[in-house]
């Protein structure tokens, strides 16, 4: 009983730092950008009840694999660990194609046997069916896991609905690249690589949807003296594709076409403030560009 005690509190321990571990990537990506500005507060309380429904299913269908587990003489820790880990659809599925079959012991010999078996696999002993209890009662064990767990997959269904339609529907995301707030793209990009270090944004990709905005928060120093510096060249332009680079600090609001630099741009940042200022390439159909965008 200690042995089960002591497993049970492990399992616990264990739901408690995955828990743990999500609300702290969800408050690290909080902090290291500017959280959910440009997002209709709709969007991240969809997001964030499908989270919490999605691993109550999973902690719910892992209990009763704990249960059934124990009934069978499997390990009802590990099982209930793999169904929780590898999300309930998978984790449930690879457990009805491994789990054992429920077992009874041998009165002669104290041998595990199938509750199904006439005879014991040991010592031969003829099994009576009416001596075995757990073969009359077959029905469904803990119900209430089961209904629970399907209840809040379908709620959980229900947010992930309600986020992908508000998001396809982009009336509670910010895409003008000419807004204070960030920008969000309901699009996708080919990326070589995006880094910013030493405060250098060098960015490389293959294409992009069209209109969709790669953006970057840089800070001024010193307004009066420093200029934006950017190299950048468009491998592949298209009729009528564009390259516009956008500065955007409260209500001053600057575009550039940097479709075709002949010669890296020196761009001054008199009419900027120190502070932060965001620095937007929006992509218009150019492909294969490259691009090194510096304050200094």
């Amino acid at each position: 009983m200690n042995n089960e005690k002591r497993n049970r509190l492990l399992l616990y321990i264990g739901i408690l730092i995955i828990l743990l571990l999500i609300f702290l990537r969800f408050g690290l990506y909080f902090l290291k950008s500017d959280g959910f500005s440009g997002l209709s507060m709709v969007l991240p309380l969809l997001l964030l009840c499908f989270i919490l429904f999605a691993l109550c299913t999973s902690a719910l269908f892992a209990a009763w694999v704990y249960q059934d587990c124990k009934r069978r003489g499997d390990d009802p820790v590990l099982w209930a660990i793999v169904v929780f880990a590898a999300t309930p659809f998978i984790g449930l599925l690879i457990y009805f194609l491994r789990r054992s079959e429920i077992k009874t012991i041998c009165p002669a010999c104290g041998r595990r046997i199938s509750v199904k078996a006439k005879y014991c696999e040991e010592c031969g002993t003829h099994v009576e069916k009416e001596d075995h209890p757990v073969m009359v009662k077959q029905g469904t064990h803990h119900l209430k896991f089961i209904i629970a767990g399907i209840v809040s997959m379908v709620l959980m269904l229900v947010c992930l609905t309600g986020f992908i339609v508000s998001a396809a529907s982009g009336n509670n995301i910010n895409t003008n690249a000419a807004s204070n707030d960030r920008v969000w793209n309901l699009g996708t990009i080919r990326l070589n690589y995006n880094t910013y270090v030493d405060d250098v944004w060098k960015l490389d990709f293959r294409s992009a949807s069209k209109g969709f905005v790669k953006e970057q928060n840089m800070a001024i120093r010193d307004a009066g003296t420093q200029m934006l510096y950017a190299d950048i060249s468009c491998g592949t332009v298209p009729d009528s594709a564009t390259l516009v680079m956008w500065l955007v600090q409260g209500d001053v609001v600057k575009s550039i076409d940097v479709t075709n630099l002949s010669e890296p741009l020196e761009y001054p940042l008199n009419e900027f403030e120190n502070g932060k200022v965001y620095v937007r390439l929006q992509i218009n159909g150019v492909k294969n560009t490259v691009s090194e965008i510096c304050i200094q």
